[in-house]
Protein backbone atom coordinates (compact mmCIF):
# COMPACT_ATOMS: atom_id res chain seq x y z
CA UNK A 1 0.00 0.00 0.00
CA UNK A 2 1.27 3.48 -1.05
CA UNK A 3 2.49 6.26 1.58
CA UNK A 4 -0.40 7.14 2.95
CA UNK A 5 -0.61 10.38 5.49
CA UNK A 6 -3.54 10.22 8.11
CA UNK A 7 -4.04 12.72 11.49
CA UNK A 8 -5.46 12.29 14.67
CA UNK A 9 -9.10 13.04 14.43
CA UNK A 10 -11.57 11.29 16.64
CA UNK A 11 -14.99 10.67 15.07
CA UNK A 12 -17.99 8.67 15.25
CA UNK A 13 -19.05 6.90 11.79
CA UNK A 14 -22.04 4.59 10.93
CA UNK A 15 -22.26 2.88 7.93
CA UNK A 16 -23.50 0.09 6.00
CA UNK A 17 -22.03 -2.79 3.05
CA UNK A 18 -23.96 -1.23 -0.31
CA UNK A 19 -24.93 -4.22 -1.78
CA UNK A 20 -28.01 -4.58 1.12
CA UNK A 21 -30.10 -1.25 0.33
CA UNK A 22 -27.89 0.29 -2.82
CA UNK A 23 -31.11 2.33 -3.76
CA UNK A 24 -31.98 3.46 -0.49
CA UNK A 25 -28.33 4.79 -0.21
CA UNK A 26 -28.39 6.67 -3.34
CA UNK A 27 -31.71 8.11 -2.05
CA UNK A 28 -30.18 9.17 1.37
CA UNK A 29 -27.10 10.69 -0.27
CA UNK A 30 -29.07 12.23 -2.74
CA UNK A 31 -31.24 14.39 -0.73
CA UNK A 32 -27.74 15.69 0.97
CA UNK A 33 -27.20 17.35 -2.04
CA UNK A 34 -26.76 21.17 -2.37
CA UNK A 35 -29.60 21.38 -4.59
CA UNK A 36 -31.84 20.01 -2.35
CA UNK A 37 -30.70 22.62 0.33
CA UNK A 38 -33.20 23.81 3.14
CA UNK A 39 -35.57 27.07 2.12
CA UNK A 40 -33.03 29.58 4.09
CA UNK A 41 -30.06 28.38 2.17
CA UNK A 42 -31.65 28.65 -1.35
CA UNK A 43 -33.03 32.27 -0.65
CA UNK A 44 -29.50 32.98 0.71
CA UNK A 45 -27.89 31.84 -2.84
CA UNK A 46 -30.30 33.81 -5.11
CA UNK A 47 -29.65 36.84 -2.70
CA UNK A 48 -26.10 36.43 -3.20
CA UNK A 49 -26.33 36.21 -6.81
CA UNK A 50 -28.95 39.41 -6.91
CA UNK A 51 -26.35 41.53 -5.36
CA UNK A 52 -28.84 42.26 -2.60
CA UNK A 53 -25.93 40.94 0.30
CA UNK A 54 -23.07 43.02 -0.47
CA UNK A 55 -23.78 45.53 2.06
CA UNK A 56 -24.67 43.05 4.99
CA UNK A 57 -21.95 41.74 7.59
CA UNK A 58 -21.12 38.15 5.92
CA UNK A 59 -20.74 37.02 9.57
CA UNK A 60 -23.82 38.56 11.37
CA UNK A 61 -25.54 37.08 7.83
CA UNK A 62 -23.99 33.45 8.48
CA UNK A 63 -24.94 33.70 12.45
CA UNK A 64 -28.40 34.41 11.44
CA UNK A 65 -28.85 31.84 8.80
CA UNK A 66 -27.25 29.28 11.25
CA UNK A 67 -29.80 30.20 14.34
CA UNK A 68 -33.23 30.09 11.64
CA UNK A 69 -32.14 26.68 10.19
CA UNK A 70 -32.01 26.03 14.07
CA UNK A 71 -35.25 27.05 14.88
CA UNK A 72 -36.53 25.24 11.45
CA UNK A 73 -35.46 21.68 13.16
CA UNK A 74 -36.53 22.25 16.24
CA UNK A 75 -39.72 23.10 14.26
CA UNK A 76 -40.19 19.84 13.04
CA UNK A 77 -38.72 18.15 15.92
CA UNK A 78 -41.79 19.46 18.06
CA UNK A 79 -44.42 19.43 15.40
CA UNK A 80 -42.98 15.54 14.83
CA UNK A 81 -42.22 15.82 11.09
CA UNK A 82 -38.48 15.70 11.06
CA UNK A 83 -36.91 14.89 8.23
CA UNK A 84 -35.69 10.62 8.65
CA UNK A 85 -32.63 9.02 8.25
CA UNK A 86 -32.09 5.65 7.10
CA UNK A 87 -30.54 3.96 9.81
CA UNK A 88 -26.93 2.49 9.09
CA UNK A 89 -26.08 -0.95 10.80
CA UNK A 90 -22.72 -0.57 11.78
CA UNK A 91 -20.92 1.71 13.77
CA UNK A 92 -17.68 2.57 14.86
CA UNK A 93 -14.76 4.87 15.81
CA UNK A 94 -12.65 6.61 13.46
CA UNK A 95 -9.21 7.60 14.74
CA UNK A 96 -7.50 8.71 11.81
CA UNK A 97 -8.29 10.66 8.94
CA UNK A 98 -6.36 11.65 5.81
CA UNK A 99 -8.08 13.42 2.76
CA UNK A 100 -9.38 10.40 0.98
CA UNK A 101 -8.68 7.83 3.95
CA UNK A 102 -9.96 7.02 7.50
CA UNK A 103 -8.77 4.35 9.90
CA UNK A 104 -11.39 2.68 12.23
CA UNK A 105 -10.07 2.27 15.78
CA UNK A 106 -11.28 -1.64 15.40
CA UNK A 107 -11.39 -3.78 12.55
CA UNK A 108 -14.43 -3.74 11.38
CA UNK A 109 -14.62 -3.71 7.47
CA UNK A 110 -14.27 -6.54 5.13
CA UNK A 111 -11.43 -5.75 2.09
CA UNK A 112 -12.31 -4.88 -1.34
CA UNK A 113 -15.98 -4.30 0.13
CA UNK A 114 -18.07 -0.95 -1.17
CA UNK A 115 -19.64 1.13 2.00
CA UNK A 116 -22.41 4.03 2.44
CA UNK A 117 -20.94 5.63 5.65
CA UNK A 118 -22.09 9.22 7.97
CA UNK A 119 -20.35 10.54 10.38
CA UNK A 120 -20.69 14.36 12.25
CA UNK A 121 -17.90 16.88 11.78
CA UNK A 122 -17.23 18.80 14.92
CA UNK A 123 -16.89 22.74 12.79
CA UNK A 124 -19.52 25.59 13.19
CA UNK A 125 -21.95 24.88 11.69
CA UNK A 126 -22.09 21.12 12.42
CA UNK A 127 -22.18 19.17 9.31
CA UNK A 128 -23.31 15.39 8.52
CA UNK A 129 -21.43 14.70 6.07
CA UNK A 130 -22.71 11.84 4.10
CA UNK A 131 -20.35 9.51 1.30
CA UNK A 132 -18.92 6.20 0.11
CA UNK A 133 -16.02 3.96 0.28
CA UNK A 134 -13.84 1.41 -0.06
CA UNK A 135 -12.06 -1.02 2.47
CA UNK A 136 -8.87 -1.15 1.94
CA UNK A 137 -7.85 -2.94 5.01
CA UNK A 138 -10.11 -4.11 8.05
CA UNK A 139 -9.43 -1.02 9.62
CA UNK A 140 -8.66 1.62 6.31
CA UNK A 141 -11.34 2.89 4.02
CA UNK A 142 -10.82 5.02 1.20
CA UNK A 143 -13.34 7.88 0.35
CA UNK A 144 -14.46 6.88 -3.31
CA UNK A 145 -17.61 9.21 -3.67
CA UNK A 146 -18.72 12.64 -1.60
CA UNK A 147 -20.68 15.86 -2.43
CA UNK A 148 -18.02 18.80 -3.09
CA UNK A 149 -19.27 20.29 -0.37
CA UNK A 150 -18.76 18.23 2.06
CA UNK A 151 -15.31 17.50 0.30
CA UNK A 152 -13.96 20.57 0.92
CA UNK A 153 -15.37 20.87 4.52
CA UNK A 154 -13.65 17.67 5.10
CA UNK A 155 -10.19 19.03 3.99
CA UNK A 156 -10.45 22.29 6.33
CA UNK A 157 -11.10 20.09 9.02
CA UNK A 158 -8.32 17.61 8.44
CA UNK A 159 -6.03 20.60 7.73
CA UNK A 160 -7.42 22.51 11.43
CA UNK A 161 -6.42 18.87 12.85
CA UNK A 162 -2.98 18.98 11.77
CA UNK A 163 -2.30 22.45 12.54
CA UNK A 164 -3.82 21.51 16.03
CA UNK A 165 -1.03 18.38 15.94
CA UNK A 166 1.72 20.81 15.07
CA UNK A 167 1.40 23.20 17.75
CA UNK A 168 0.79 20.51 20.19
CA UNK A 169 4.29 19.23 19.37
CA UNK A 170 5.96 22.78 18.94
CA UNK A 171 4.04 23.12 22.49
CA UNK A 172 2.23 25.82 21.95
Amino acid sequence: MRDIRLIEAPLTITFEDTHIRERDFERDFGTRSETDDDAIGQWLRSAKAKGDTSESDPVVLHMIVELYRKMDRLEHLILGNAPTRIVLAHHGEVEKIGLEHFELSEALLDISNHYYGRLELPIHPRREVSFYFEALSPTLGKIIRMHPKDESEWGVYMRARERMMIRQLKGY
